[in-house]
């Protein structure tokens, strides 16, 4: 298969491909200095340069059967990565970027990471704990760690908005899958969704006017790989979204916070099969 790396620019309403690579690639997170995305493939974390887009591999030491939820803290001195090389399940690891070591953040496992607060105060992820996957928030200096969500079938997908007041993330409940929305502390629950759309992966932009999220057709179990999918944009408080993309992906394409520093960009990953 193909992995495409492509730019989507709010101001043209354009996607532009930054690089093709051959194989599975998944995941693009923009880099706080602007100048690089961070993908995943095989396990490995790579950077990619936006004036030589390329594969240039991260050093991330003893974590080297990482899966697609990584991503930069907003000061870009922190990576967190989720990794099974320790347990065999994803655990959560900090590392100083480029050249530090991970530590391990969750001890509780599995564990996949998915969003930083501004401030990097706290992490958000989705973890399996009692047989369900639910949403939690931790300290990333303690590991101490809170369930905030109950009564949903399944949950993932969580990130910050640009205030750090709320979590989105994608819920499950009476057998479809929306957007929601809570504070920080799980209070104030709120159903963001109300289609026949499968709704995963809701990534609040920096300026805080949108979150971008991506569409399954209705019916569609989990969030596979290698169907058409649409690549939606809603106002930050909720409302009418908007369709931006029809593209071939799904899971891989925008796993991740994927915007740029400004708000004005974002990057996905869609697929061709060969």
């Amino acid at each position: 298969m193909q992995s495409i790396l492509q730019i989507y620019d709010l101001a043209t309403d354009r996607a532009t491909v930054l690089a093709t690579f051959n194989g599975c690639y998944e995941a693009p997170n923009w880099m706080p200095s602007d100048d690089a995305l961070l993908v995943n493939g095989n396990g490995r974390l790579y950077r990619v340069p936006l004036d030589d887009p390329h594969l240039a591999l991260v050093d991330t030491g003893a974590a080297a059967k990482l899966n697609n939820d990584h991503g930069i803290s907003p000061d870009g001195k922190t990576l967190y990565l989720s990794d099974k090389v320790e347990t065999g399940k994803s655990c959560i690891y900090r590392m100083a970027y480029p050249n530090g070591k991970p530590e391990r953040i969750t001890q509780n496992v599995p564990s996949y990471w998915h969003g930083v607060s501004p401030t990097g105060d706290a992490i958000t992820y989705a973890g399996f704990r009692g047989g369900t996957c639910q949403i939690h928030i931790a300290d990333p200096a303690t590991g101490e760690e809170h369930i905030l969500t109950n009564g949903f079938t399944h949950c993932d997908g969580p990130d910050f908005s640009a205030d750090g007041e709320w979590i989105w993330f994608n819920g499950e409940k009476d057998g479809h899958v929306d957007l929601w929305r809570m504070t920080r502390t799980g209070d104030a629950l709120e159903k963001m969704t109300q289609d026949n759309t499968v709704n995963w992966f809701p990534h609040p932009d920096p300026a805080g006017a949108y979150v971008l999220y991506l569409a399954y057709r209705s019916g569609t179990q989990g969030h596979p790989a290698n169907l058409p999918v649409t690549l939606r944009l809603m106002p930050a408080n909720g409302g009418p979204a908007r369709d931006l993309l029809h593209i071939f992906g799904g899971q891989g394409s925008l796993n991740v916070p994927n915007w740029s520093p400004d708000a004005k960009r974002f990057a996905f990953f869609s697929y061709k099969l060969t």
